[in-house]
């Protein structure tokens, strides 16, 4: 019977949030993996008029309008550099529809324990960018910022 325990334990012990870590200019970032439906290359984006300068307009990915939006310029980084690397990954929250962000490059997908997951002091609101992260991941020797998707999506600008 205790064998029996032992095992359930370390199944879950084992399990963990899979992320798809991307590159965004020199930092690294994950993004939970339930809610990516897609990961295309870079195409035309056809820019819409007034609106926000973080979004960069729309593409058509099989007969569906996608709304694309930078991640670089909602962080308050510098403007995208198009390289072979770049693609659009495209989210689906369950309240929403579906959009793009433009990422540098997709590395790989991890898998992350709660262990190696470090939450974000909740009292530290000076920095603007924490409102996009859920955590930082250890992985290896480096660390990955999780993003809150739905707060990076439906978010208000960064400051």
């Amino acid at each position: 019977m205790e064998e029996i325990n032992d095992i359930q334990n370390i199944e879950v012990a084992g399990e963990g949030k899979q992320y798809i870590v991307v590159r965004i200019g020199t930092e690294q970032y994950g993004i939970d993996i339930k809610y990516v439906d897609n990961i295309v290359r870079n195409q035309r984006i056809t820019r819409v008029p007034k609106a926000q300068p973080y979004f960069k307009g729309v593409i058509n990915l099989r007969g569906e309008i996608i709304p694309v939006m930078s991640l670089r310029l909602k962080f308050n980084l510098e403007p995208d550099e198009y390289t072979n690397a770049t693609r659009i990954i495209i989210i689906k929250l369950e309240s929403q529809s579906a959009i793009g962000i433009i990422v540098d490059e997709v590395k790989e997908v991890v898998t992350l324990g709660e262990s190696a997951i470090e939450r974000p002091n909740a009292a530290d609101t000076s920095d603007p960018m924490s409102q996009f992260l859920s955590g930082v991941g250890k992985h290896g020797d480096g660390l990955i910022s999780l993003l809150n998707i739905s707060a990076v999506i439906v978010g208000k600008e960064a400051l």
